[in-house]
């Protein structure tokens, strides 16, 4: 038997439960305490995802559209005040290729924010191509073909 656990059951009548299967040692006529499974959001504060691309390429992936869904969805919670969307290329090409490219991804990732109901959201899009895919020894840095989205947000004000 279980003891379902709702709005109409108090603390107490929860407690008195436990008490009584730590007392006869979960003897099975005593219901078993199953704790309802639920989502609590995180507070409304600032929060980034990093949306990865296929090599060469500006079209956003199923994974990504996900990730972008998520994101948004947790952030229409809340009050936007800005999103930052910032996009990033390989250092391998040509830097103007690089830098077509970088404007290209973040164009898209724009595009799927406001497909997700942030088109009143002020979005601060910027390409950065290649800048920064090499560090100071010449070594290349992995993984840098993505968009980074950064949320601006606030709790929404209640009136």
């Amino acid at each position: 038997m279980r003891l379902a656990i709702g709005p109409a059951r108090s603390a107490l009548s929860l407690a008195a439960a436990l008490s009584a299967t730590a007392l006869l040692g979960g003897c099975e006529s005593v219901p078993k305490v199953r704790m309802p499974a639920f989502f609590s959001p995180p507070a409304c504060a600032d929060f980034a995802v990093a949306i990865y691309f296929e090599p060469d390429s500006a079209v956003v992936t199923p994974e990504a559209k996900a990730l972008i869904r998520s994101a948004a969805a947790h952030a229409r919670r809340c009050q936007v005040s800005g999103i930052d969307v910032v996009g990033l290329a390989d250092a391998p090409g040509a830097p103007a290729a690089n830098l077509q490219l970088s404007k290209d991804r973040a164009a898209a990732v724009t595009a799927a924010l406001t497909e997700r109901g942030l088109e009143h959201v002020d979005i601060n899009t910027t390409a950065l191509g290649d800048e920064g895919a090499q560090g100071h020894g010449g070594e290349l840095r992995p993984m840098r073909r993505r968009v980074n989205v950064t949320f601006h947000l606030t709790p929404r004000v209640r009136s």
